[in-house]
């Protein structure tokens, strides 16, 4: 099981990804990336953000729309994988913001 840990801007974790599928800091499944390795969809389909600099999970402002793109299936448990820490803005990438934290929560 490889995980990778993804991060804001800012550098503060959150959000972290096994195999196709994207987890809240809280272990929680949010969504999973159904096209390529970079970009996310949300559990229902939507959007959500796009991998940069190989850890940084960000909106990209000018994502095209690609259409439904099905349902995978609920994943199993990941179980908690700890505190990776800090590690530093990246600065301001043009095209780009941070996925509002609203989005990072576990839908209901």
């Amino acid at each position: 099981m490889n995980i990778e840990n993804l991060y804001n801007s800012d550098g503060e974790w959150i959000a972290f990804k096994i195999g196709r599928n994207l987890f809240n800091t809280d272990a929680d499944w949010i969504g999973w990336f159904p096209w390529d390795n970079i970009t996310a969809v949300t559990t229902d389909g939507d959007y959500l953000g796009t991998i940069y600099l190989k850890n940084r999970l960000l909106v990209n402002l000018s994502e095209p729309y690609r259409g439904y793109p099905g349902f995978p299936g609920y994943p199993g448990f990941p179980g908690y994988p700890g505190y990776p820490g800090f590690i530093g803005s990246c600065g301001y990438l043009s095209g780009t913001e941070d996925i509002p934290v609203q989005k990072l929560q576990k839908k209901e």
